[in-house]
């Protein structure tokens, strides 16, 4: 009787450190181009809300402007200058659009027709975030004065809510070409007013929050990032 041959069990073989180490290389360039595509996805999201959304509201004012001679809802008997004709009181939501609609005046594509004062986009943690714009008539303004001192003046202003740090930062850059919360056209709410005096040589003036703190406080980085409000001072 012939007698089966049995093939003697094979070791069994890990992976190798080089093996290893080839996957650890595949998941890292996996998880950095999924990061880089994120930032250039939020970047590009960027660009369309300033392109797009806040200049073409500030369009949108100048031709009102230029179409009646008057700001929004000033009195065009007797202009005062102010949106609304007076100090502080703001321009928003449908006051605003059919004002602009009574007047000609073509509206920029916002988060959907009936809402195109405000814009719906995505945090830098996927979460959704709304920003709106107004217009209103600040008093106080900080401006050069004569010497080195600042002076408040009557200013109107597109007001920004829901800002993330991060797009305020990216359309200050758009506006004035560099980040600073203080000077220029862009600025943040209650450092537009800033009268304090310039250093030498002029300090930063960073946005006061980052993308790192949350809309409610706490340390979950799966919530939605802070938001600010800032203006830019229009021509007239």
């Amino acid at each position: 009787m012939q007698r089966s041959l049995r093939h003697p069990p094979r070791p069994a073989h890990g992976f190798t450190i080089l093996e290893m180490s080839v996957v650890l290389v595949v998941i890292a360039l996996i998880l950095g181009a999924v990061s880089v595509g994120r930032d250039v996805y939020r970047s590009a999201v960027a660009e369309r809300i300033g392109s797009e959304f806040v200049q073409g509201w500030m369009i949108a004012y100048d031709r009102y402007v230029q179409q009646t001679g008057a700001v929004p809802l000033d009195d065009m008997a007797n202009p005062s200058g102010r949106v609304r004709g007076e100090l502080g009181r703001e321009l928003c939501r449908d006051d605003l659009r059919d004002e602009m609609l009574r007047r000609g005046v073509s509206l920029p594509q916002g988060r959907a027709e009936g809402l195109e004062t405000r814009y719906v986009y995505q945090d830098s943690r996927g979460n959704p975030q709304e920003l709106e714009i107004c217009f209103i008539n600040l008093g106080d303004w900080a401006e050069p004065a004569p010497g080195t001192a600042y002076v408040g003046r009557a200013r109107n202003v597109m007001r920004l809510t829901g800002m993330t740090p991060e797009l305020a930062n990216q359309l200050d850059v758009r506006i004035d070409g560099r980040i600073d919360a203080r000077f220029g056209r862009m600025r943040e709410l209650n450092r537009h007013s800033d009268l304090g005096a310039i250093s030498s040589p002029p300090a930063p003036n960073p946005w006061s929050l980052t993308d790192v703190d949350n809309y409610a406080g706490g340390t979950n980085q799966d919530a939605q990032v802070a938001v600010m409000t800032g203006y830019i001072r229009m021509n007239q």
